[in-house]
């Protein structure tokens, strides 16, 4: 059993910056992959970033790419989501999530484990 609580979000204006964090409590295993994705109103939850067990590898969606950095610390059991030059269009409900098995996966459905997200909103 896995249980994420995301942190972080808020209200900033295009072109600032925010840093998500999802801590990560199990009971046992090794690290396990992680991955952000986010949904805005009325749309689909699609994939944003993910991270590698070790922290060595990253993979990001086209939309993020360059704006945003994952990065992870296994020893806080913490991953963080770093966005700058935030645009509007990033405003969505921001969700981290992993699964046992599905490394590099990009499909939601194939992810078990979700936090309750957390609200991400950018102004004009």
């Amino acid at each position: 059993q896995v249980q994420l609580v995301e942190s972080g979000g808020g209200l900033v204006q295009a072109g600032g910056s925010l840093r998500l964090s999802c801590t990560i409590s199990r009971r046992t295993g090794p690290p396990l992959h992680m991955a952000w994705f986010r949904q805005a109103p009325g749309k689909e939850r699609v994939f944003v970033a993910g991270i590698s067990r070790s922290g060595d590898g990253t993979h990001y969606a086209d939309s993020v790419r360059g704006r945003f950095t994952v990065s992870r610390d296994n020893a806080l059991n913490t991953v963080w989501l770093q966005m700058t030059s935030l645009k509007p269009d990033d405003t969505a409900l921001y969700y981290c999530a992993t699964s046992d098995w599905a490394d590099w996966a990009t499909n939601k459905d194939d992810y078990t484990y979700w936090g309750q997200g957390t609200q991400v909103t950018v102004s004009s």
